[in-house]
């Protein structure tokens, strides 16, 4: 990953985290303001109708007891009205059974009549009522009621009271420029913690971007070490795990490369050698020259055999997309490859078993599942005692087949089987170059198998015998 794209991540991963902190300091701010500081003249509305309303039904039951619908020149009466309206900056209007305006704290409408359907519903259904105007001013109608003898009431008449809301009004524009004051405040904190975290929070991404970019670059093949966080901790974990394989595969490349150069270089040491010799020599006979010749069509033969095998490794380390996989049976392939090995066995006086526990239909591709399980026996007999054995046993449930493969060889030592798979390792080398080993037959075997998906594994024990057990899927899935 290039470090314009690790930076352009880390761009993106700061934003977002800005983003989700502003978010989170703004969000109680809206919330203030809109469930709060929007409801306050809603609910300081109705405080004071409530407030008023109480006084209003106390000032009722006095112009009852003063007798004021029909006197209203009472002091006491007048005295409470007049501090009811001064006191909320509001009107008080008292209106009789025939909708007269008998007091109005204002002295501008006494004795005039009033037409409202407020007022005429209330004297009507005897229920008080309250209404806000707008905003500038609450307007209460109680209903003036007389009891009767019979414990009866009756309606002799309404008090209409108008309540200014301008105090209210006033507290509002005062808490929300200090709410709003609060709020920038807040916006502004918000801002600069979601700034700091945002940096803070992605300083240790940011060092891993530097070590990967160092390591990109060639400057060093340190492991990254940042244990900040839980994810920065993951992050280097599987860096430094991909750097490890990395530096296996690197060390890997050079070692097939070195092991490739030493494998080619040998014969052909071998026939400069040969050919010097013969060149060197004058009058050479024909038998040392014949000989020397048939030295070097020996060299040539193994030149070409390491250059197939390592052509038939090339291809086996492809992706799965080179299988040619079919439906074949598996019981054949084995007894064809046993019946083309057999006269190898038998100048070794070697004896191949096979054991079939089952017919065995499998997706594979053939040639490279024969040059395989080739490549497993192949090895059994040439890796055998005189007059030994190697046994193929073939058997299969619903979901693998498996082939074993057993000899009662030389064995292989303990140190060595995690090795074996290894490109041009050998166990023994000198046997192995006297029997013409190349050391690919068992990388080819494994890259051949894990290509159809399987697995396979090998017990041994140094001079008893070697056990190989092959894993196959009867159906390949891509």
């Amino acid at each position: 990953m290039g470090k314009a794209k690790l930076l352009k991540i880390f761009k993106s991963l700061k934003m977002r985290i800005f983003c989700i902190v502003m978010i989170a300091g703004i969000l109680p701010c809206v919330i203030l303001h809109c469930g709060i500081l929007e409801r306050y003249i809603s609910n300081a509305v109705s405080v004071r109708t409530n407030e008023v309303q109480t006084q209003v039904k106390i000032i009722a039951d006095h112009l009852l007891t003063y007798n004021y619908l029909f006197d209203n020149t009472n002091e006491v009466v007048n005295a409470e009205l007049s501090q009811l309206s001064n006191l909320y900056d509001g009107r008080v209007l008292i209106i009789d059974g025939n909708l007269k305006i008998i007091k109005d704290t204002y002295a501008v409408s006494e004795g005039k009549t009033i037409i409202s359907e407020d007022i005429i519903k209330c004297f009507k259904d005897g229920i008080a009522a309250n209404s806000l105007e707008g905003k500038a001013y609450i307007e209460i109608i109680v209903p003036i009621e007389e009891k009767l003898a019979d414990s009866s009431t009756r309606i002799v008449g309404v008090m209409l009271t108008s309540v200014s809301t301008d105090s209210i009004l006033s507290s509002y524009e005062y808490i929300k420029s200090r709410a709003y004051l609060l709020e920038t405040c807040a916006l502004v904190v918000v801002f600069g913690v979601a700034f700091f975290l945002s940096r803070k929070l992605l300083k240790p991404f940011e060092r891993i971007t530097d070590a990967i970019n160092e390591v990109k670059n060639g400057f060093t093949d340190e492991e990254i070490n940042v244990r900040d966080y839980t994810e920065t901790e993951r992050i280097g974990d599987a860096f430094n795990q991909m750097l490890g394989r990395m530096k296996v595969l690197d060390d890997s490349r050079q070692e097939f490369v070195s092991n490739v150069s030493h494998e080619l270089k040998t014969p052909l040491a071998s026939m400069k050698v040969l050919a010097d010799s013969l060149i060197t020599q004058e009058d050479v006979p024909a038998e040392l020259y014949r000989e020397f010749m048939t030295d070097i069509a020996e060299e040539i033969d193994r030149e070409n055999k390491i250059i197939t095998d390592l052509l038939s490794l090339v291809k086996m380390t492809r992706t799965s997309e080179d299988l040619n996989v079919e439906p074949m049976d598996i019981n054949s392939i084995l007894e064809l490859l046993l019946k083309r090995l057999g006269p190898i066995a038998a100048r070794a006086e070697i004896k191949i078993i096979f054991e079939s526990r089952r017919p065995v239909s499998a997706d594979v591709d053939e040639v490279k599942l024969t040059l395989a399980l080739s490549n497993l026996v192949e090895n059994a007999i040439k890796y055998n005692i005189e007059g030994g054995w190697v046994k193929v046993v073939l058997d299969a449930d619903h979901q693998y087949f498996t082939v074993e493969v057993s000899d009662s060889g030389i064995g292989i030592p303990e140190e060595a089987i995690e090795h074996i798979y290894e490109r041009f390792y050998r166990v023994d080398k000198s046997h192995s170059r006297e029997i013409g080993g190349t050391g690919l037959g068992l990388a080819i075997t494994r890259s051949a198998v894990l290509m159809h998906k399987g697995s396979i594994n090998v017990s041994s024990v140094e001079g008893v015998g070697t056990v190989f057990t092959v894993k196959i899927p009867l159906t390949y899935i891509a």
